[in-house]
């Protein structure tokens, strides 16, 4: 099987592909002009693109759909090479803004949400990834080429910076070792350019590994997906609660590297009469004392099939506000994407289902 060229950080490139300034010719073409082929890299030799063609591919992913919501967001279905697929969305976060005079005085602003793996181990509740099981780990070329694509598919130029959130399907810190390696190849200045302060890694709380990433000090923001307060409850939610408890999070989180000007988010997803009362919020305040943190509140996103519910906005707002008065930074996410398969694993279960 062909190797992928996205698993590569240019300084590898520049070992394995000589003369080495013809790998900085392929990164330029790969990373600012989007190119999908090696065919289309004009300056390189014929010989070079006929070698390159035989031994890599610049295209391990395929779009195999595409949903558009009405509030800019867009969600895609990508195949890999061996017939799984993955999801991918882009956010539209804010709007681009113009001067009087038609001159632009704010671009648009996105966030790209990625996936690290196919399915997931972790098994939560409320996730519908979780239904199909776990396939495999994405390589880093896999996870770098989602956002590739997907600036290419918005003519979102090499120069403009978007923000990246590993928060799609997969548990990234079960696939630690590729996660760190596109982190890189994302930060690269002569490639994407994404710098690590505009990376979150988001896990389910794999403390051990949380430890491991700190380690790495690679200045990524990092995000726990909390959703409960007490063991019991986040058991039932997230089996994965038994081999790392509240208690094991909270430590590892501690002495997590954390750049001065930033916050260790904690998402917690709000589920009716599951996990939406003030009592709740009491020991969220509780357990998160001491800790540079803020409080993403997150709608729980229905999808067919299952038992949970949306809380109100009044329980919403309750919740927050009992937070905030007491000094915890916290903030509900605007929902995106609810006119469209935007749930976790939903557009991927409705192809495999052939719904979509």
């Amino acid at each position: 099987m062909k190797k992928i060229i996205q698993d590569f950080t240019q300084s590898e490139l520049l070992e394995l592909i000589k003369p080495s300034f013809r790998a900085k010719q392929i990164y330029h073409w790969m990373y600012h002009q989007y190119a999908s082929s090696f065919d289309e890299m004009k300056n390189l030799p014929k010989d070079l693109r006929v070698k390159l063609e035989e031994e890599y591919t610049v295209a391990p992913l395929k779009q195999v759909m595409v949903q558009n919501s009405q509030d800019g967001s867009r969600k895609y279905l990508y195949q890999l090479h061996d017939g799984h697929t993955v999801e991918a969305v882009l956010l539209l976060m804010r709007d681009k803004e113009y001067h009087e005079d038609g001159s632009v005085k704010h671009q648009e602003r996105y966030t790209v949400c990625i996936s690290s793996q196919v399915g997931c181990k972790v098994g939560c509740a409320f996730c519908l990834t979780a239904k199909g099981g776990f396939m495999r780990n994405l390589t880093a070329g896999e996870i770098v080429e989602q956002v590739r694509l997907i600036k290419k598919d918005n003519n979102i130029a090499s120069n403009r910076r978007v923000n990246l959130v590993y928060m799609g399907m997969g548990e990234p810190l079960d696939n630690l070792k590729e996660v760190v390696q596109s982190v890189k190849i994302f930060s690269d200045e002569e490639g994407m350019a994404i710098a690590t302060h505009r990376q979150t890694i988001s896990t389910s709380g794999l403390s051990s590994k949380i430890v491991k990433l700190g380690k790495e000090e690679l200045g990524v923001n990092l995000a726990i997906s909390l959703h409960a307060v007490d063991d019991e409850l986040r058991q039932t939610l997230m089996p994965i609660n038994k081999a790392y408890n509240i208690k094991s999070i909270i430590d590892a989180v501690k002495d997590f590297p954390v750049n001065d000007r930033k916050r260790v988010m904690f998402e917690y997803l709000v589920i009716k009469d599951v996990n939406d009362d003030i009592s709740a919020a009491k020991k969220l305040l509780s357990l998160l004392d001491g800790i540079k943190s803020k409080v993403n509140l997150i709608y729980f996103n229905p999808y067919g099939g299952t038992e949970f519910k949306r809380p109100s906005e009044t329980d919403m707002k309750r919740f927050q506000e009992y937070l905030t008065s007491r000094g915890l930074h916290c903030t509900i996410r605007e929902s995106k994407g609810l006119d469209i398969s935007a749930a976790c694993g939903q557009l991927r279960e409705q192809e495999l289902e052939g719904e979509a």
